[in-house]
C-alpha cells in the first residue's frame, strides 16, 4: 500500500509551529508559477493557495499562468526572481527544461516550493507531492484483478513532459509486466477532458476496443465518458480508475459510471503551511510525501473529493 507519511508532515510542521514567528510588520509577496489554469486541478491548487495565505495581511499573493508553455512558465518565473519576490511556488510543465530557472531561483536566496511535480536534480526548498508511482502501481494491481488478469486498456496519459506523467507511467507498467494477457493501448490526453473526449472518439471510430480505462486524471476521464456515451457505450461496461478525486469523480463512482479513483491531494494548504515557516526562519523537510487513499463505492459517501 501507499506509504503514510501524512503524519510525518503533521509532525514537522507541528514541531516548528510552535515557533513560528512571522514578522507581521514585514511585507512579503508569495509566487505562485503554475504551468496552466485551464486544467480544473492547477485552478484550484492556485485558488486554495490563496486561500490558506489571505489571513495573512502582509502577504501579498501573486500568481502567473504559463498556459501550458514551457517557455512563458521560464520566462514568468525569470520576472519573479527579477521582481525578487520571498518565496516561490510551483509546479513545473516540463521537469527538465525547467531545472535551470528553478536552480537560478534557489541560488538568488528565494526559497522554492516545489507542489506536485518537480524538476531534475534538487536545487529547491522543499517537494511536496503525494507519491505518483506507487498510486499508479495500486491502480494498475486493482484494475488487473478487477479484469480477472486478462483484456485490453487504454491508458489516458497526462501531459508528457510532467515527472508527475512519467511516474505515473512508470508505476503502471511495472505491474502490468506481470500480466502478459492484458494488453495496455494509450492515448497521450494531457490531463484536460476535451484532449480525452477527442481521444476516445477517435480510437472509437477507428473500431478501437478496450475493456478498461485507466486514466492518470478523473478529469480526462470525464471527456472519455462523454465519448463512450456518444458512441452508445455504457460507462457501467467497463472498468475505470482515475487519479485526483473530484466531485465528478464521486457522482460517477456513486452511479456506476467510474470503478474507482485514488485520492490526490492539491497539496495547496501544505504549501501554505510550509510557506510560513520559510517565511519564519525555521528548517523545513526536503521532501513531503502526501497520504492518498483509495475510493470504490464501498467507501465513497465518507470520502470528502479534493474539489
Amino acid at each position: 500500500m501507499i506509504r503514510t507519511l501524512l503524519l510525518t508532515l503533521l509532525c514537522c510542521i507541528g514541531a516548528v509551529s510552535s515557533s513560528t514567528s512571522l514578522d507581521l510588520q514585514k511585507k512579503y509577496t508569495v509566487a505562485f508559477a503554475q504551468d496552466t489554469l485551464e486544467n480544473d486541478f492547477r485552478l484550484n491548487q492556485v485558488k486554495m493557495v490563496r486561500h490558506a495565505l489571505s489571513k495573512y495581511p502582509n502577504i501579498r499573493f501573486v500568481y502567473s499562468n504559463a498556459k501550458a508553455s514551457t517557455s512563458l512558465q521560464i520566462k514568468q518565473i525569470e520576472d519573479f526572481i527579477y521582481q525578487n519576490v520571498d518565496l516561490l511556488i510551483t509546479s513545473p510543465y516540463n521537469e527538465f527544461a525547467t531545472t535551470d530557472v528553478v536552480a537560478k531561483a534557489y541560488r538568488s536566496g528565494i526559497p522554492v516550493i516545489m507542489v506536485d511535480r518537480t524538476v531534475q536534480g534538487n536545487e529547491y526548498t522543499t517537494y511536496i507531492h503525494p507519491d505518483n508511482k506507487q498510486i499508479a502501481r495500486d491502480a494498475a494491481e486493482f484494475l488487473a484483478k478487477q479484469l480477472d488478469y486478462k483484456g485490453r486498456v487504454l491508458l489516458l496519459k497526462g501531459v508528457p513532459s510532467a515527472d508527475s506523467t512519467r511516474k505515473r507511467t512508470e508505476g503502471f507498467y511495472e505491474i502490468m509486466r506481470r500480466y502478459p494477457n492484458i494488453e495496455v493501448i494509450e492515448y497521450i490526453a494531457n490531463y484536460l477532458r476535451r484532449d480525452a473526449l477527442i481521444g476516445v472518439d477517435t480510437l472509437l471510430q477507428n473500431n478501437e476496443h478496450f475493456d478498461a480505462i485507466m486514466s492518470q486524471s478523473d478529469s480526462m476521464l470525464i471527456g472519455a465518458r462523454l465519448a463512450l456515451k456518444a458512441h452508445h457505450i455504457d460507462p457501467k461496461s467497463l472498468i475505470t480508475v482515475g487519479i485526483d478525486y473530484i466531485k465528478a469523480a464521486q457522482y460517477a463512482i456513486r452511479s456506476g459510471d467510474q470503478t474507482s479513483s485514488f485520492v490526490y491531494a492539491l497539496g495547496a494548504q501544505e504549501s501554505a503551511d510550509i510557506a510560513i515557516q520559510i517565511l519564519s526562519g525555521n528548517e523545513v523537510p526536503k521532501e513531503i510525501i502526501i497520504d492518498t487513499l483509495q475510493v470504490t463505492k464501498e467507501n465513497v459517501d465518507a470520502v470528502k473529493p479534493i474539489f
